[in-house]
């Protein structure tokens, strides 16, 4: 199924969502801010070289959480975790390759925590047999978030797609990862670092609407007895589910990780992500229409596009290396 044909009659908001963000891809563009000025993604790449890619990502993934639920929460961590460090490169998902490559898989935000990648290989595997060199590793994980939180109960949207991957890494910057123990003024610096602002944080943070957690990150940390990688529920209302609730949570101060309730309990939240997380609370289409408009947003941060990069034939490596 071609994306940018599988949504049918999409709500306005949704469309509202896509037209402005393409309209701030293009502007980004133009100011400077891809490394690639003016070369923008669009929802249509993939239409004529690869017509089947949204559903082929769709399958595979639909398969893994079968035996693994929590595959969509951790699917949709990884495409944070890659666009916060280089841009929306894929640079998360390669390997060692020392001397040139040092993986940033092994940093504190990712190592024993980040998960998923097996299922991304096994996403470049299919998207290869049907279309080989087609699909970038950094599209495939922008295509896997927008599709577990929709098989989450979610929002859908029209992902824009065209990136590339990298040849590198970044170990520093992976190092700098928001935190849950982050402060909200360190949170803000590291969303404004990347050019999103305070509603795009209270709305990305609402990504913690499911999946798990291990209990030494949370504000309670491992009762006694526990193992400190023993995990709980981000949300303990609506675990599996992609809904607002997470919100509700922190208004009654229940929160799991502390980098989610200085939402509201810090003495700067009053007059800056507090009202946001409040609209959410209260309103679920506002905060899907704000969450789609978000991650939009974030995966446009500094994609490779043109001739820069490559196609990854394999996720893990670059393709001067073993191929």
């Amino acid at each position: 199924m071609a994306a940018s044909s599988r949504i049918s009659s999409p709500p306005a908001w949704l469309l509202a969502a896509h037209c402005a963000l393409m309209l701030g891809a293009l502007a980004g563009a133009a100011r400077g801010h891809s490394p690639t000025a003016g070369a923008a993604l669009s929802s249509a790449f993939y239409d004529q070289s690869c017509p089947g890619a949204y559903g082929i990502v769709r399958r595979v993934i639909q398969a893994a959480r079968v035996s693994d639920p929590r595959i969509p929460a951790s699917l949709i961590r990884l495409h944070f975790h890659d666009c916060f460090v280089n841009g929306c490169d894929g640079s998360l998902l390669l390997d060692d390759d020392l001397p040139a490559i040092q993986t940033e898989k092994n940093v504190p935000a990712n190592n024993n925590s980040a998960r998923g990648f097996p299922v991304v290989d096994g996403i470049k595997r299919a998207l290869e047999e049907a279309c080989p060199g087609i699909v970038s590793c950094a599209d495939i994980l922008a295509l896997a978030a927008e599709i577990s939180v929709e098989l989450a109960g979610g929002p859908r949207w029209r992902v824009l797609l065209g990136r590339r991957d990298g040849t590198t890494t970044n170990v520093q910057s992976a190092n700098n990862l928001p935190s849950p123990f982050d402060t909200l003024a360190k949170l803000q610096e590291k969303f404004r670092n990347v050019n999103l602002d305070d509603t795009d944080l209270v709305a990305l943070q609402g990504a913690h609407t499911f999946g798990k957690v291990q209990c030494q990150f949370t504000r309670h940390n491992c009762s006694a007895g526990q193992p400190q990688g023993a995990l709980e529920n981000l949300d303990q209302v609506t675990p599996t589910v992609f809904d607002n609730k997470y919100y509700g949570n922190l208004l009654h101060g229940q929160a799991q990780l502390s980098s989610d309730q200085v939402m509201l309990s810090d003495p700067a939240a009053p007059t800056t992500t507090a009202p946001v997380v409040h609209r959410f609370a209260s309103n679920q289409k506002d905060f899907f229409a704000n969450f789609v408009t978000s991650m939009i947003k974030m995966g446009n941060i500094s994609p490779l596009t043109g001739k820069d990069g490559e196609i990854r034939k394999n996720c893990r490596r670059v393709n001067s290396k073993g191929h």
